[in-house]
């Protein structure tokens, strides 16, 4: 969602982060954020752009985390649209980025600042971070996984779950809410609350062959067979 100064948020079709640092989004052309960006010409609008991150399971409560990106949004001129749309899709090649020139418009954000919050807490991430983080290795397979996990290997999340303190498990339902390359979370669904609970692997897992291992090790399952096979 795109939030400007005096104006309802506006969902955003496309948003993918450049490595030089600002983010290109798609909005509705015929938007008040896509006019009054338009009408603020070169200055540009103060903007935050908030990202809400979704389990891909059947949860209470699905939101895992949220993001909110501080800055300056600028209008793409319109002889540029097509071009910037064609690059985009080069590394995000979205469906919604048809619509550009026909019911969307592209708009570029300008990062200040940014700020992820999840249950552990927020924290602030540098410009510079920003720009040089890079996607999870997993991240693409990562729905996939735990839609499998919940599905077909519940006696996976037993063990994993024997990692918990004893009174957080008790007459509680716990799901595997996110897995990357630095371990896996599990969400434990309490009477009287919701808690994410962290459990790292020894160390990072570079390959899917190495990911698995890391799994099953926290599993206490000698198994080494690919995530696949969980």
């Amino acid at each position: 969602m795109l939030a400007l100064p005096g104006l309802d948020p506006v969902p955003t079709s496309v948003h993918l982060l450049r490595h030089c640092g600002d983010i290109v989004m798609a909005v509705p052309m015929t938007s008040t954020a896509a006019g009054l960006v338009l009408g603020c010409g070169p200055t540009g609008s103060p903007a935050v752009l908030e990202l809400t991150d979704q389990a891909p399971l059947a949860l209470r409560e699905r939101v895992r985390a949220l993001v909110w990106l501080r800055g300056w949004a600028y209008t793409v001129p319109a002889h540029a649209q097509r071009a910037l749309a064609t690059a985009v899709a080069a590394d995000h090649p979205h469906p919604g980025l048809l619509d550009v020139g026909h019911t969307a418009t592209l708009l570029r954000l300008v990062i200040d600042s940014a700020v992820l919050a999840d249950t552990s807490g927020a924290d602030s991430v540098g410009h510079e971070q920003l720009r040089d983080a890079r996607p999870d290795p997993f991240c693409a397979l990562e729905a996939g996984w735990l839609q499998h996990l919940q599905a077909d290997h519940a006696d996976v999340i037993d063990r994993l779950a024997r990692r918990l303190p004893h009174a957080l498990r008790r007459g509680a339902l716990i799901h595997p809410l996110a897995i990357d390359r630095y371990g896996i979370t599990l969400r434990v669904e309490a009477v009287d609350a919701d808690h994410d609970i962290r459990i790292p692997f020894d160390g990072p897992a570079d390959d899917i062959e190495s990911l698995s291992r890391a799994v099953h090790a926290l599993a206490g399952n000698p198994f080494r067979g690919g995530v696949h096979r969980i």
